[in-house]
């Protein structure tokens, strides 16, 4: 059977795989990488993809995934935390945006339907490419990453109605009054739709799903919903997105919608890239060489638009003039929701297909400057725009706000410094139980529905689903996790889970339950710190009764119990103490903490470098207090001693700076 879409996939993924390599080198956002593939593949380019149509139907998929994971990370009760500053702020920014880029384009004569949907198509920035550069920085947390984040929730709802109100703008009604009433009472059906499925269908349907060993129902599931609510909404006369980001909302309200988003994720990002790929088709160079000053010309003054009405509207919430400065620059840019509504755009004649490709240029353009602006931004605003505001009246103005400290109740309870349980059966509940009697915050991770229900019921914070899944992992922070215990009686399961916080952090110390002695050495291998076999553990409390009756004092015993332990059991195992031994135990301070941290060929801001050059101390408070090289330590750690791969450093410092140092040399 002649498939020649199959050969076009291999030359447009490997193609990408080359150029994303590349991308990464020099920091630039992979989305630009798939619009790169598209325009060398396309037909404006090389002409190595015939299908182009083929392309575009696995796009189409990549635009229904892109909502739904939208829907299910789209929690009510995430707005309620960011509360006014997505409503507020959204619509500020997104309606200064949208009055602006009307009233210029309507003095340059355009009519105002196009006018206004331009004006829709800029006020879009890119949420894939923000939320990661801030992820990276480790700027989620900081008051001008909160305020970008809830703007870009804003953003993503608003794209719904725009793509309600597009088909409006172009003229297709004869009776707008009828068709507003016909598109209101659709749209009533389709929330009553959600709210009796996300009541009383969705949740049923979910943990049913999830009961028994394997994934593949609760796959099979999740897809069947996601496709379903897509197809049903194309039925009412609407878009398939709409039905896809209707269906993950109703799934965000569940206890599955970690877990879900974990599965959906691989295939979002996979069809996704198609869809940019598609986008990279459509881009005709010529464009741009015709008219680069145009397109550059336009490029800045968008660029300059954005960020005044981004200021106005986070200035106008009582932030600080610094921080909705920050904001402004990492919302700049035209996103990736533009270029799935300008295609609807121009089917219906609100775009002609020169404006169509000058948006197209102009978006990647503002794409590519996003990586330096956001890395630049403290520099910018310290140096461009501070310099033109003096200090005496920044203060005034931020005084005249009455600026507050944000504190919202939401961060009160953000996961940090915690434990993590994997696995609520008995040994993962005695954990959870010490934590709470110790005060210490506990977060939980279990399959189970009945368990993961007990766990809520005592107040835990628990995250549904399957621990090997990376997303669940992050969602639960294990990053900034003093502890991760693994208590789950699965052995090829607990290998992928240690491996996987293991990747998520170098800080996190992680003990392992396990059933039997020979799946000790590979939970080391895989990172774990410390591992507890079921085996030994009930030979250590026979002889502990044994000892008793032949009237051993208590203290010997106990001391005798701890030496074995440290040992990693190597007394009862017959092996010389210490040989099983992978990584130091962390020692704590109160309010510091001793940690290790092992050097790999990755971490190429330490590697080969004195420690004076790495200035820990400066930027991260950190202080080294000693080096394992090999077998040999080197504890007089002077600032001219160099780091070399394989090195261990113990390090003396607070937890978070700890972890960020972990992010950072990541």
């Amino acid at each position: 059977m002649h498939f020649p879409l199959f050969g076009e996939l291999i030359v447009i993924l490997a193609l990408a795989a080359g150029i994303l390599l590349l991308f990464r080198r020099f920091k630039l956002p992979g989305i630009l990488g798939f619009i790169l593939t598209g325009m060398i593949a396309g037909p404006h380019g090389l002409g190595w993809v015939k299908e182009v149509e083929e392309v575009e139907a696995l796009a189409e998929i990549g635009v229904v995934l892109l909502l739904f994971v939208i829907g299910m990370e789209f929690s009510l009760k995430k707005l309620a935390a960011l509360g006014r500053t997505v409503f507020i702020g959204g619509s500020l920014q997104a309606g200064l945006t949208i009055a602006a880029v009307t009233g210029v384009l309507s003095i340059f004569g355009m009519r105002t339907e196009s006018a206004v949907f331009i004006g829709f198509l800029v006020t879009l920035s890119s949420t894939a490419i923000v939320l990661r550069l801030l992820q990276e920085k480790g700027k989620m947390d900081a008051t001008h990453g909160r305020v970008a984040t809830a703007i870009l929730i804003f953003q993503d709802i608003i794209v719904v109605p725009m793509m309600l109100v597009t088909p409006l703008l172009a003229g297709k009604s004869t009776d707008i009054g009828g068709d507003l009433l016909w598109l209101l009472g659709k749209m009533l059906l389709l929330l009553v739709a959600v709210f009796v499925s996300g009541r009383y269908v969705v949740p049923r349907l979910l943990r049913a799903a999830t009961k028994g060993k394997g994934n593949e129902l609760f796959v099979i599931t999740i897809v069947v919903i996601c496709f379903a609510a897509a197809f049903a909404t194309q039925a009412l006369g609407l878009s398939l997105a709409l039905g896809a980001f209707f269906a993950g909302l109703v799934i965000s309200e569940t206890d599955h919608a970690y877990h879900a988003t974990g599965i959906v994720l691989p295939f979002h990002e996979l069809f996704m890239s198609f869809f940019f790929v598609s986008i990279g088709m459509l881009v005709d160079l010529d464009q741009f060489i015709d008219a680069p000053l145009l397109i550059i010309g336009l490029t800045i003054s968008l660029i300059a638009l954005k960020v005044m009405t981004s200021l106005i509207a986070v200035w106008v919430l009582r932030y600080p003039l610094r921080t909705a400065l920050h904001s402004a620059l990492a919302l700049f840019q035209l996103g990736e929701f533009g270029f799935i509504l300008a295609i609807p755009g121009l089917e219906m004649g609100l775009l002609s297909e020169e404006h169509y490709q000058i948006f197209l240029c102009v978006s990647i353009l503002s794409m590519g400057a996003t990586p330096f602006m956001l890395e630049y931004s403290d520099r910018i605003v310290r140096r461009v725009f501070l310099s033109f505001v003096p200090v005496n009246v920044s203060r005034r103005l931020d005084s005249l706000m009455r600026v507050k400290l944000e504190q919202e109740k939401s961060m009160a309870k953000v996961l940090k410094d915690h434990v993590v349980v994997i696995g609520f059966g008995l040994n993962g509940q005695n954990v959870a139980n010490a934590a709470i009697d110790a005060g210490i915050r506990c977060a939980v991770v279990e399959e189970d529905p009945d368990l993961a229900r007990k766990a809520q019921l005592i107040g835990l914070t628990v995250l549904v689903g399957d621990a090997t899944n990376t997303h669940l992992l992050e969602q639960a922070h294990v990053e900034r996790a003093r502890v991760v215990v693994v208590a789950i009686s699965d052995a090829p399961q607990t290998l992928k889970i240690v491996s996987g916080v293991r990747s998520l952090s170098s800080t996190a110390h992680i003990i392992v339950r396990t059933r039997y002695v020979k799946e000790i050495q590979a939970n080391f291998d895989a990172g774990a710190n410390e591992v507890i076999p079921e085996e030994f553990e009930t030979s250590i409390e026979i002889f502990h009764r044994v000892l008793r009756k032949y009237l051993v004092p208590e203290a010997k015993i106990q001391a005798l119990v701890a030496r074995i332990r440290s040992d990693h059991y190597s007394m009862l195992r017959g092996t010389p103490g210490n040989r099983l031994r992978k990584k130091e135990e962390a020692l704590t301070i109160p309010g510091l903490e001793i940690a290790t941290l092992p050097v790999t060929m990755g971490r190429g801001k330490v590697v080969g470098k004195s420690v004076s050059e790495i200035a820990l101390r400066e930027k991260y408070g950190i202080t080294v207090l000693a080096i394992r090289r090999g077998e040999r330590y080197i504890t007089n750690v002077k600032g001219d001693a160099r780091i070399l791969t394989d090195d261990l450093l113990y390090l003396l410092g607070a937890p978070d700076s700890i972890v960020r140092l972990d992010h950072d040399l990541r």
